[in-house]
C-alpha cells in the first residue's frame, strides 16, 4: 500500500459562537497534532523507513482516534503496552508503526539508511480566519522549530511539521532560509496527507525508497 490521499485527517466541528463568523462554511476543519504525526509517519514509510514511532500524549489520543485511523489505513494491531488503549505496535506488511505515550522523544522518529529522522509536529484549524487560531498556527511552527533547535541535531535529520495553510506557508517560506541553515527542514501537511517542503527537501540526499 502506498500512502497517498490519506482519509479522515480532518475533523469537522461546529465552532463556538465567538468564532462562527470566521469559520469558512460555518464549520471548523481541525487537523490535530496526532493527525499531523500520522500523516508524516506515512510519508516516512514512503521515503523508505521500515519502522516509525510516534509519541502522542494523552490529550492527543483523546482528540483523534489513532487506532481506528491506523486500522482503516491497512495497519493491524499486533502488541500493546501500558494502560493506553491505542499504544502499541501496528503492522502493515513489513512496515512497523509504534505508538508510545512518552514525551520528550520527538513526535515522529524513524531511521532511513543510517540517519535518524526526528520530527516535531503541531496541529491547528486549517480553514479559520479567527485571529487567535491563526496566531496558534504561527505559534505552532515557531514552537516546533524551537524544540528542534534545542536538540544537538548531530547525526539527525530534523523536521518541523505543521498543517498546510496560507498562514503557515507564508511563515515557512520566510523562515526556511534560516531554519535550513540551522539543519531544520519545514514540512507542510495537506488535508489528504501530501507533504510539501518549504526550502530544502531533507530526503533528497538520503537513501531512496525501494
Amino acid at each position: 500500500m502506498e500512502f497517498q490521499h490519506l482519509q479522515n485527517l480532518i475533523l469537522i466541528k461546529e465552532p463556538p459562537e465567538k468564532r462562527f463568523a470566521k469559520a469558512e462554511g460555518g464549520t471548523e476543519h481541525h487537523m490535530s497534532e496526532a493527525a499531523v504525526m500520522l500523516a508524516f509517519a506515512m510519508h516516512l514509510f514512503a521515503q523508505g523507513a521500515r519502522k516509525v514511532s510516534i509519541h502522542p500524549d494523552g490529550e492527543h489520543g483523546k482528540r483523534f482516534e489513532i487506532q481506528a485511523w491506523l486500522i482503516t489505513h491497512g495497519f493491524s494491531w499486533h502488541e500493546g503496552w501500558g494502560t493506553t488503549s491505542y499504544a502499541g505496535r501496528y503492522l502493515n506488511g513489513d512496515r512497523i508503526l509504534e505508538v508510545h505515550v512518552k514525551p520528550g522523544q520527538g513526535d515522529v522518529v524513524a531511521m532511513i539508511g543510517d540517519r535518524a529522522i526526528i520530527a516535531e509536529c503541531k496541529g491547528g484549524i486549517v480553514n479559520t480566519r479567527h485571529a487567535g487560531q491563526v496566531s496558534r498556527l504561527r505559534k505552532g511552527l515557531h514552537e516546533a522549530t524551537g524544540q528542534l533547535l534545542a536538540r544537538s541535531g548531530q547525526g539527525e535529520v530534523n523536521i518541523a511539521v505543521v498543517p498546510s495553510t496560507a498562514t503557515t506557508r507564508d511563515l515557512a517560506t520566510r523562515m526556511a532560509p534560516r531554519t535550513n541553515g540551522a539543519g531544520i527542514a519545514i514540512a507542510l501537511v495537506s488535508a489528504t496527507g501530501s507533504i510539501e517542503y518549504c526550502g530544502a527537501d531533507p530526503f533528497s540526499a538520503l537513501v531512496s525508497p525501494d
